[in-house]
């Protein structure tokens, strides 16, 4: 039987693609009135803010998401000082995606259903831990969580296998006792099944289109449909 249900974060609990762009909007803003740039200038310097950070980083680790990081390098590119507007990018973007995060649609009742049935519940995500913390205390699902593996901690990302290593060390179970659910078919769903794990694909209120070898979750607001998932994965 499945012991422990690992959730992805981003797109999996909540529409981070959704929320990203009121954040995106508040940086823009910011930027706007203390650096005079229209919004165009905004979105180039961003983009290219990521290429060099990603590029000094030079591997694949949680740090190619920090947004101070990236926004420390906007400010470089600007000729700008680094101090305040590095740290009032960073909360004019993180604070405001944030307060626009709601949860997926039924994923409160389903994680209280697998708490009634003694099924712990894990979160495995890439990106830095501090802001994994608050995104799950806004969407009020911090009480349900037993455990967290972020790929800060892991120090690499999925689908590698270390990451999902430490996820079944805090699991305390067999990989076959263990279901992996996320957004990504690479680095959720086919990193967990080759680890021997369940991997669960979830497609985020939208009807897939076509077959899948690995289960597929349209929505969490039937818990029976998700439970059901859960056994059929043990039988195969």
């Amino acid at each position: 039987m499945i012991k422990t249900v690992i959730f992805d974060i981003d797109n999996t609990l909540y529409d981070y693609d959704k929320s990203h762009i009121p954040g995106m909007k508040a940086l823009t803003d910011y930027c706007r009135s203390e650096f005079h740039l229209d919004e165009e200038e905004v979105l180039a310097c961003y983009d290219q803010a990521m290429e060099i950070t990603n590029r000094r980083i030079g591997t694949d680790t949680a740090a190619i998401h920090s947004r101070m990081l990236r926004f420390q390098c906007m400010t470089e590119l600007l000729k700008q000082p680094l101090f305040p507007h590095v740290e009032n990018m960073y909360h004019a973007y993180w604070d405001t995606l944030i307060d626009h995060a709601q949860p997926s649609p039924g994923i409160l009742t389903l994680m209280e259903e697998l708490k009634n049935r003694h099924i712990r519940i894990g979160i495995g995500t890439d990106m830095t831990a501090s802001i994994q913390y608050k995104k799950l205390l806004k969407l009020g699902l911090a009480p349900y969580i037993d455990f967290i593996v972020t790929s800060q901690e892991a120090g690499v990302e999925k689908p590698h296998p270390h990451f999902f290593d430490l996820c079944l060390e805090k699991a305390g179970c067999l990989p076959e006792e263990c279901a992996f659910v996320g957004d990504n078919q690479k680095k959720d769903v086919k990193g967990a099944l080759d680890h021997g794990m369940t991997g669960i694909w979830y497609s985020q209120e939208k009807e897939p289109e076509g077959t899948f070898d690995f289960p597929v979750i349209v929505s969490y607001t039937d818990p029976e449909e998700f439970l059901c998932l859960l056994k059929q994965a043990v039988r195969r």
